[in-house]
């Protein structure tokens, strides 16, 4: 019996994982052909405390070759603690003392708290106040590519869009911390582009995410679930396909790459995967929570095939097989996200790192389930 439940969960786990891989290359790379650009955009970027990141930030959209006129950056205030502020205001200010225009298109708005959602809060505050139609969401630790609006516009002139999921990954050292989480969050982008290719969508990320500002005002923006703190990004995509499927697309383009920071410590980790569980779980998506659920028992089957083989549930032989399988059709989605994303040399540190991630997964799985998380200095309940 407990063979037939290692085999049965194993084989579906390798069916859902090998139907993403095969998504994962039905979604077409897009290629800029370098049209005369049209859309205009209002990029909202919500911070807290992030006094150390803002200046990348800021030189990243000095870098963007789009336009100034064909674009608005909003960037929010959430109650910030630190000096955020005055060194925004001091980098703009500064511009603007020398007549240099290339930061007249940057604005600073407060944050004003309606819901139990502060990231979503900031993101209507801004939406409210904005010119244009578009809506680009980034995050105040990110790095923007130079081609980044270039590559929205582009898609949005050769397709019908009303919503656009672009790539994100995580840069900074070589820690084997860093690594790991690395591994993971592009396994989640490996299996968001696989699910936009077997045309079931599952998730998104709010550090890189477009949608037309009268279609978020269409489908009453996050009214629903403003409840949940976190889930920005995912519970809108949810709104976006039940009301028009066929116009969410997903932007497979290196040009579109926004890179973020890695959770810098164990502890920061496991409340940002906290975070996230907690939004997963709320999630009211079926096909979300069934791959949820296969993912979360191929793991624990993992986990199981020491004990299974010490009391003789299985055999040697059937458990070497069923871990062979497992980590085979984790690498090929592995493989497909990483050579994407051009960060191959992380590969090498696949092996070790599948032996923890079903130990790092079940534990969060349980966590989520009885404990609280902290995001940027609060304490949210699940």
């Amino acid at each position: 019996m407990v063979s037939f439940i290692f085999i049965f969960a194993t084989i579906t786990y390798l069916c859902i994982i090998g139907w993403l891989s095969y998504g994962f290359d039905k979604v077409d790379d897009f290629k800029v052909q370098d049209l005369p650009p049209k859309t205009k955009f209002s990029v909202i970027i919500p911070f807290r405390n992030e006094a150390k990141n803002l200046p990348k930030l800021l030189e990243s959209i000095l870098k963007l070759n789009y336009p100034k006129s064909m674009f608005e950056i909003i960037l929010v205030d959430d109650d910030s603690e630190d000096n955020s502020v005055a060194i925004i205001e001091n980098i703009l200010g500064t511009s603007r003392k020398t007549n240099d225009t290339q930061f007249n298109n940057i604005q600073i708005i407060k944050n004003k708290r309606i819901s139990n959602s502060p990231k979503k809060d900031a993101i209507t505050s801004a939406i409210k106040v904005s010119k244009f139609n578009w809506i680009i969401t980034t995050d105040a630790d990110c790095i923007l590519p130079k081609y980044w609006l270039d590559t929205f516009d582009e898609l949005i002139q050769l397709k019908s869009s009303n919503c656009i999921v672009a790539p994100v990954t995580y840069h900074g050292n070589t820690s084997f911390l860093n690594r790991f989480q690395t591994l993971d969050f592009l396994s989640l982008q490996g299996a968001t582009m696989g699910s936009f290719g077997i045309k079931k969508p599952i998730l998104c990320n709010g550090a890189n995410f477009a949608y037309q500002k009268s279609k978020f005002l269409s489908v009453n923006g996050f009214e629903g679930n403003d409840t949940i703190a976190s889930g920005d990004d995912i519970f809108l995509l949810e709104k976006f396909i039940k009301q028009d499927a066929q116009n969410v697309h997903y932007l497979k383009s290196n040009n579109a790459i926004v890179t973020t920071n890695p959770a810098e410590s164990t502890k920061d980790l496991i409340q940002q995967r906290l975070r996230w569980a907690a939004k997963t779980s709320q999630n009211k998506n079926w096909f979300t929570k069934v791959v949820g659920l296969i993912v979360i028992l191929g793991n624990l089957v993992c986990l199981g095939l020491i004990p299974a083989v010490y009391f003789n549930s299985i055999t040697l032989k059937i458990a070497i097989a069923l871990f062979i399988i497992k980590w085979s059709i984790d690498f090929l989605l592995l493989f497909k996200t990483v050579r994407f994303f051009k960060q191959e040399i992380l590969l090498y540190s696949f092996v070790f790192s599948s032996l923890v991630y079903p130990i790092f997964n079940v534990y969060i799985a349980f966590l989520s389930f009885f404990k609280s998380y902290e995001w940027k200095g609060r304490r949210f309940s699940k």
